[in-house]
């Protein structure tokens, strides 16, 4: 049974930091590559950054370019997302998703976490 948790979510001011972890298990997570996606309230889903199987090619969203770094663990099955800078337009759910292929901001992802979610006041 797949399962992908994500943690780290809360409350910052504008310019603050966050980390967000994502655990997963029940399928070959060196085998995927993972991304991190949030959505505002009514709002579509928004591609944030993804990271190929084995941690060595990494994609962003220009909006974040320089602001968010994704890292990933292999040896404990973890996704890991470090961003800076916050923005007040930035508040919304987080998920980690993970996709059998190539990392990719826009193809379709396979098995998806259920969120943590960020409020960043201005």
């Amino acid at each position: 049974q797949v399962q992908m948790v994500e943690s780290g979510g809360g409350t910052v001011q504008a310019g603050g930091s966050l980390n967000l972890s994502c655990t997963t298990s029940g399928f070959p997570f060196d085998a995927h590559a993972m991304g991190w996606f949030r959505q505002a309230p009514g709002e579509q889903r928004e591609k944030v950054s993804c990271i190929n199987y084995n941690g060595d090619f990494t994609i962003y969203a220009d909006s974040v370019k320089g602001r968010f770094s994704i890292s990933r663990d292999n040896a404990k099955n973890r996704l890991f997302l470090e961003m800076h800078s916050l923005k007040p337009e930035e508040s919304g759910r987080y998920y980690c998703a993970a996709r059998e292929h190539s990392c990719t901001l826009f193809g379709q992802y396979d098995y998806w976490g259920q969120g943590t979610q960020i409020t960043v006041s201005s």
